[in-house]
């Protein structure tokens, strides 16, 4: 039985690969028909399990819709929406945490660049301000607004890319780790540094000056780098 179990699932991946393909090369959009299960088991000559097993993955990752009475429909998948939902399982592994914030530092020093060329006045002019509201806050002693601010940042800073997915990826991350170092803004050194980097940021980026921009975004990556999460459990 386990060797049957193997076997079926590996037709099953490999099907789902040939409609992956399929839908590709034949550029079906989104909200197109595809077909229904028992065609797709009939064409490829399948099971209806693996058929079945094969709508799955790619229901599971987006790319298609089963609907009742209709079959199956073509739909563009959201990459955006399957980094959230995975990030959650990570949140107990120490080497998978320091990966995302590889991640998070590759995204927004590539992002700098692209900002300063991309961005209006008007948005370096928000950053700016946005800056100046995080120095009222931190030193109000305002743990909330912190955090709230300081996602609005560098949401901000990525939406000045004007890529849509680049944006989308940048406040996935940013939220993850606002809830996986949720005390990371507590003591009164890290909260100078904190303001002196943001505004800096935000004048290099206003400045339209790429190296100053990429200094500080680097020395402000430094800090969560290092740190170790905290008991998200």
């Amino acid at each position: 039985m386990a060797a049957e179990t193997s076997i079926q699932l590996t037709q099953s991946d490999e099907l789902a690969e040939r409609i992956r393909a399929r839908i590709q090369d034949e550029r079906l959009t989104d909200g197109a028909f595809f077909m229904t299960e028992a065609d797709l088991a009939e064409e490829y000559d399948v099971s209806r399990t693996v058929a079945r097993e094969a709508v799955s993955r790619l229901v599971a990752i987006g790319l298609l819709e089963a609907r009742k009475r209709l079959g199956l429909i073509v739909r563009r998948p959201d990459p955006l929406r399957l980094l959230q939902l995975g990030l959650p399982s990570l949140f107990d592994s120490d080497q998978d945490i320091a990966e995302l914030s590889m991640l998070r530092y590759v995204v927004e020093m590539g992002a700098v660049d692209l900002a300063i060329r991309n961005g209006s006045d008007e948005q370096c002019q928000l950053l700016c301000e946005l800056a100046q509201e995080m120095e009222t806050a931190i030193r109000s002693h305002r743990p909330e607004k912190i955090s709230e601010l300081d996602i609005a940042f560098h949401s901000l800073l990525l939406q000045m890319t004007s890529s849509t997915l680049i944006a989308g990826m940048q406040r996935v991350l940013v939220n993850f780790f606002d809830t996986a170092y949720q005390d990371y803004q507590s003591d009164a050194a890290t909260g100078e540094r904190m303001i002196w980097e943001h505004q800096e940021l935000a004048a290099a980026i206003r400045d339209r000056d790429s190296n100053r921009a990429r200094t500080m975004m680097q020395m402000q990556s430094r800090f969560w780098l290092d740190q170790k999460p905290t008991d998200s459990k």
